[in-house]
């Protein structure tokens, strides 16, 4: 589908006193809301209303007509937070920046967010490059596993923005709930130790396989400097797409020379 303006009353912006630069601006930013767009949420979410998707696809245009990189992590929770607090949601950002736990939390809810936008980002499978550190003790994998499992108590759901850009000035954004109940199988991973690596500790994987022996994803334990943990291949047909955002952008300078 796609989405319009919401149905809040006419506003007519007050622009007396701003100088003829200011009002350049505020014509720029306006011209970034005319290009074609389409927003679409799964009507069974239980997150995006049509508030919260117009709201944030409005955040994320206005980012893109600064900035040709994607929404960073921490714009992505501070947008998230702005779009459900509009809609009447009650979300809340944890205070401290650097907690191991949750980043936020909606109606009471522990939530965790994730970010994906590598160049080889696939749309099929999801990958989370730092899920969380593995920190500086015994390097065992049924330790580590442990304490992966351990760290999903922390929170009731995780949700990743995935950012696509087909060409300049065309973006393309998803948003999908990765189910907690589907990492929990990380409990009956197989372990397997890559003993032919020069990284000292030896990473090692975790694989979870479904009934048919298809893989369903795998943990990384890596064991470089940062000892964090990624999981990869996610595949996505076992995860939700809440809302998904394509739309067109100009270069703000380009509308200001207009």
């Amino acid at each position: 589908m796609t989405s319009n303006a919401n149905n809040a009353p006419e506003l007519q912006p007050d622009t007396s006193g701003l100088s003829r630069s200011q009002l350049a601006w505020v014509a720029a930013i306006a011209n970034q809301f005319r290009m074609e767009h389409e927003f679409w949420r799964d009507p069974a979410s239980d997150l995006f209303t049509e508030q919260v998707l117009d709201v944030f696809g409005d955040v994320l245009r206005v980012h893109h007509a600064f900035s040709r990189q994607a929404l960073s992590k921490d714009r992505f929770e501070f947008a998230l937070e702005f779009a459900l607090n509009q809609a009447g949601a009650a979300a809340q950002l944890v205070q401290s920046r650097t907690n191991p736990g949750h980043d936020i939390t909606i109606n009471g809810v522990p939530v965790s967010l994730k970010t994906q936008a590598d160049a080889n980002i696939r749309e099929g499978s999801l990958h989370i490059s730092k899920f969380m550190e593995l920190g500086k003790g015994e390097w065992s994998l049924p330790l580590l596993r442990n304490s992966f499992l351990e760290h999903l108590r922390s929170y009731e759901r995780i949700f990743q923005l995935r950012f696509f850009c087909d060409k300049a000035n065309s973006h393309f954004y998803e948003l999908v709930e990765i189910p907690k109940d589907l990492l929990l199988e990380g409990a009956t991973a197989k372990l397997e130790v890559q003993r032919k690596s020069k990284q000292k500790p030896k990473p090692g994987y975790g694989y979870v396989f479904d009934t048919s022996g298809d893989l369903k994803f795998s943990l990384y334990f890596d064991g470089g400097t940062e000892r964090k943990l990624q999981i990869k291949g996610i595949r996505k047909e076992l995860c939700v797409v809440h809302a998904t955002w394509k739309f067109s952008s100009s270069p703000i300078e380009q509308s200001l020379a207009c």
